[in-house]
């Protein structure tokens, strides 16, 4: 199901008031907000049903979260984790699943920080990593974003084949 942009937003947001209501009720813990990156306007799938629960398993094992709430949602897969360690130890760690995953370039695994009144994501350069690389090339994946360097076509070809879901291996 194609989704809006009013209704993208409209995820985004309410994403946003959750994590600020988690970090204001645990401010002990860490938490970590779970997304899944997929291009276009459909963001609930079997590409993305099929990252988002190798996604819960890796932060699962790696992570051993206090508190884990799934949103399963036609705006995308969402999951927030309370974990019990320092904030920069499980940036370090979320990159690591991001790296070293074979679905890891297709998950998002944000490590929010309470800054005052608001959250804002632990950037991964915090933790020594650099930025994320694009799907399709070495660039950084922020700037193909947003000069349109790839098709989507391109790019669903790319992660059908991380996904194992091409007609030809």
């Amino acid at each position: 199901m194609e989704i809006t942009l009013e209704q993208l937003l409209g995820a985004r947001d309410d994403r946003y008031a959750r994590q600020l209501s988690l970090t204001e009720a645990w401010p002990d813990r860490t938490l970590v907000c779970l997304t899944v990156v997929l291009p276009g306007s459909v963001k609930r799938d079997a590409r993305s049903l099929k990252v988002a629960e190798a996604a819960v398993e890796a932060v699962r094992e790696v992570l051993a979260p206090t508190y884990k709430e799934l949103r399963d949602l036609e705006t995308g897969y969402e999951g927030y984790f309370l974990v019990d360690a320092p904030l920069l130890d499980v940036k370090k760690a979320c990159c690591e699943i991001e790296n070293e995953h074979p679905y890891g370039r297709l998950m998002d695994l944000d490590v929010i920080e309470r800054v005052g009144d608001t959250v804002v994501p632990v950037s991964r350069e915090r933790v020594g990593e650099q930025p994320r690389r694009c799907l399709l090339c070495d660039r950084p994946a922020r700037e193909c974003m947003r000069a349109h360097t790839h098709t989507q076509e391109e790019i669903f070809q790319t992660i059908d084949r991380i996904l194992g879901f091409d007609e030809n291996p």
